[in-house]
């Protein structure tokens, strides 16, 4: 192999460049990866600005990126169950292994966060990424993928974890009616994930061009919030009683008032979208109490990867009408860019560092 590679550098908040750096050797119990694909996420503007500096990433220069698939190139002496030629998906989540929330399966909520002398790893976030031609991983944080499944669709299986943990999480009511609030990647393939899982009816709540896109590609009503109340409309559009379930995917302020509203008496809420820390909502607590509803808080995707990849395979999840745009990483800026702006109707912006792939 040879010794360098491009990649995607931050030298300091909001400054990166794609700049030539050694590949990395993975440990012993590391796999190497050729990166195919990877998806700008709506987490990544954050981090290249420097918003979250210190954490976010821990220090400069750093590697982001963690929405990606590719296939398994080397593997460290004490690998077992991966092969040069794997394909493959990544997560961003790989817990230390043994605090008691690893334990039960959390590890998406590992206490020794940020520690990586404890194995923890968040890449993309703490841990260089996938914006690069190759990186080292943790084969916990990998999923193989059948031939079935493209680099590009598999690089959108983190987006369309976030939607699934937090379905998960609350469940959703068989024959029931569920809203969506947001109508960006996430919420539309929440939408979709509604549908499959049992809900005869999914509103979408949004506006422009991205609730004309919601519509088009399978919400059976949606709810312009520039032109109407959103509350009073899903009322309406549910005889009165409200949703069954309703999935915050925005994190916009006043968002988690209006699901509180939306939902009927024992209804639940799931929370997606991440809202700025300084955002704080004022929530009716009685009527959350007498009516006996859930609120669900729910982070990444940890534990649905697999099941994600097999309903892509069998045709039951479709995301690759999701993705707009494709950009080489020679041309981050101008992706990033794109994806920031939403032009041309942007959602899902791939970015392939190693030359054209499916």
């Amino acid at each position: 192999m040879i010794d360098e590679m491009d990649a995607l550098v931050l030298t300091g908040p909001g400054a990166f460049e794609v700049r030539r750096v050694p590949i990395p050797t993975p440990e012993p119990d590391e796999v190497l990866c050729k990166v195919r694909a990877v998806a700008i996420c709506g987490s990544d503007p954050e981090i290249i600005r420097g918003e979250r500096a210190g954490i976010w990433p821990p220090a400069y220069p750093f590697i982001p990126g963690h929405e990606w698939a590719g296939e398994v190139v080397a593997v460290g002496g004490a690998i077992h169950g991966f092969r040069v030629g794997d394909r493959v998906a990544g997560q961003a989540h790989k817990g230390c292994g043994f605090c008691d929330e690893c334990l039960a399966g959390r590890y998406n909520l590992c206490k020794n966060y940020g520690k990586p002398g404890t194995g923890h790893r968040h890449y993309g976030f703490v841990n260089n990424g996938a914006y690069a031609q190759y990186n080292a991983y943790s084969p916990k944080s990998l999923t193989p993928i059948t031939n079935e499944v493209g680099f590009r669709e598999a690089a959108l299986i983190d987006t369309a974890g976030g939607a699934m943990h937090a379905m998960k999480l609350t469940g959703v009511t068989l024959g029931g009616t569920v809203v969506v609030i947001g109508p960006g990647p996430i919420g539309i393939i929440a939408m979709r994930a509604a549908k499959f899982l049992g809900a005869s009816r999914v509103i979408v709540v949004g506006r422009g061009e991205r609730l004309q896109t919601a519509s088009r590609l399978g919400a059976d009503a949606v709810v312009n919030f520039e032109t109407d109340e959103p509350v009073s409309a899903i009322r309406s559009l549910t005889g009165g009683t409200g949703v069954n379930e309703a999935f915050e995917c925005s994190g916009a302020k006043g968002s988690l008032c209006q699901a509180v509203e939306m939902v009927r008496r024992g209804g639940r809420i799931g929370l997606v979208g991440i809202p700025d820390e300084a955002i704080r909502e004022e929530i009716p607590f009685r009527y959350v109490v007498s009516n006996e509803i859930t609120i669900c808080g729910s982070r990444a995707n940890p534990n649905v990867s697999g099941p994600i990849l097999s309903l892509l395979a069998g045709g039951v999840l479709k995301l690759r009408d999701l993705i707009t745009h494709v950009f080489p990483l020679s041309e981050f800026r101008s992706a990033f860019e794109t994806f920031i702006e939403r032009r041309d109707g942007a959602l899902k912006v791939v970015i392939e560092p190693n030359g054209a792939c499916e």
